[in-house]
């Protein structure tokens, strides 16, 4: 058999540790020259495969594809473009058709979330029908952890390890001032409709922190969310508010909600900090500080979970293990043997059952008040976050790599997205 080329892309808002799995997909693929002639990775994502606009990463030395497990962000580029239903937008699942034929492309890595594995499962139904078959392996990725099936998904025991550690640092910070000052912090983390995230900012109380969460599962309840804050500020002296982008109000309207949406088709959030702190400051008169994530908890590699790393660089490499074994239509996963101590081992899932499902958080996660996590949670949560993986230091700063990404020569003519 004569080896195909693979293509490589990243998909969606990028983490901590997807380049880990790009570093697993193109190491893994060189070992295997006689399945695997060269892997091409897209240039922001799915647009660079739908224009054509290629990277090599052959001409890439092994020492940066080696270094990419301990960069952020995404080395190719990413983008947030969800291809539509094969019956709205045939023309560019047959245009991605045409572009792995023109490139004798026969496998198909895409990095991401359920959107990401939609668009891999209707290329490989695709594929088959246009006579050209290809190999579409799934690699999980995203920091809200709401893929099914997988334990939990690379990104997030990284972003939760970053949010539980500035949860506790502000919160010791407005400990030291409560008496004169500040007495009440908010900080919003991601996750629009599961809670993971704001649920690792939780962990704080485990070192007798007050902290009050808010979580999407979870109807927004003034009062009873007023009441609480008092309660912890009266007993502590300040409290600590987690709140995730998400969290709604009874009629399902989004504190954060912009009224804009964004390339997904998603409402765009961003605000709910400020609301939350403009809530207890009127109905409380406590002096406040807000904060908002954001990109820094997705992009803290210096901060990085290493269970997180191993588990993104694993996943990649599996995709490749998988493809050239034979499979299609799949997604590798992690699958939990024991939480103490922590075993884990990679499992798979079929992408049918993967694409457009929401995972959330399980009811037995969260106090039956509504404001914090349980023992059953804590015992999930803390393999997620526990090790260090540093990246090299040089100058007093991280030394990441950034790749010469060097396009592939085009052979179609141009495409409009």
């Amino acid at each position: 058999m004569t080896a195909k080329n693979a293509f490589y892309a990243q998909s969606g808002g990028v983490t901590a540790v997807i380049n880990a799995s790009a570093c697993g997909v193109i190491e893994t693929a060189r070992r295997h020259p006689e399945k695997i002639a060269n892997v091409y990775a897209g240039r922001n994502g799915i647009i660079g495969a739908l224009t054509e606009d290629l990277i090599d990463t052959g001409k890439e030395s092994a020492e940066n594809i080696a270094a990419l497990r301990h960069t952020p962000s995404g080395g190719f580029g990413s983008c947030r473009y969800k291809l539509k239903s094969l019956e709205a937008n045939r023309r560019e699942y047959e245009r991605l058709i045409e572009v792995f034929k023109a490139h004798d492309i026969g496998y198909f890595f895409y990095n991401g979330g359920g959107d990401s594995a939609d668009t891999c499962y209707k290329v490989s139904q695709l594929s088959e029908k246009m006579g050209f078959p290809v190999q579409a392996i799934h690699v999980p990725k995203t920091v809200d952890n709401d893929l099914p099936i997988t334990d939990n998904c690379p990104g997030f025991g990284s972003v939760a390890k970053y949010i539980a550690t500035s949860t506790l640092e502000a919160s010791f910070d407005v400990r030291s001032m409560c008496a004169t000052s500040t007495k009440l912090f908010v900080i919003e983390v991601m996750g629009r409709h599961a809670g993971w995230i704001a649920a690792a900012g939780a962990l704080v109380a485990d070192q007798g922190i007050p902290v009050v969460t808010l979580f999407p599962e979870v109807e927004f309840d003034q009062e009873k969310f007023l009441a609480a804050v008092k309660a912890k500020v009266e007993q502590h002296g300040y409290c600590t508010v987690c709140v995730s982008e998400g969290c709604h109000w009874p009629d399902g309207r989004f504190l954060a909600e912009q009224g804009t949406r964004d390339a997904f088709g998603h409402a765009q959030l961003g605000g709910a900090a400020p609301v939350v702190a403009n809530i207890v400051k009127e109905a409380l008169g406590y002096k406040f500080h807000w904060a908002v994530a954001d990109y820094l908890q997705r992009a803290a590699r210096h901060l990085a979970s290493k269970s997180d790393v191993e588990q993104a660089y694993a996943l990649g490499k599996a995709a490749v293990e998988y493809a050239v074994a034979g499979h299609n239509a799949i997604m590798p996963t992690v699958v939990r043997k024991s939480s103490d101590p922590y075993v884990w081992e990679i499992g798979e899932a079929q992408l049918s059952e993967v694409a457009n499902v929401e995972k959330f958080m399980p009811k037995d996660f969260i106090t039956e008040d509504g404001f914090g996590i349980t023992d059953k949670c804590r015992e999930y949560l803390y393999p997620l976050i526990s090790g260090e993986d540093y990246p090299p230091y040089e100058n007093g700063l991280p030394k990441y790599v950034t790749l010469d990404n060097a396009g592939v020569e085009k052979k179609l003519g141009p495409f409009e997205v």
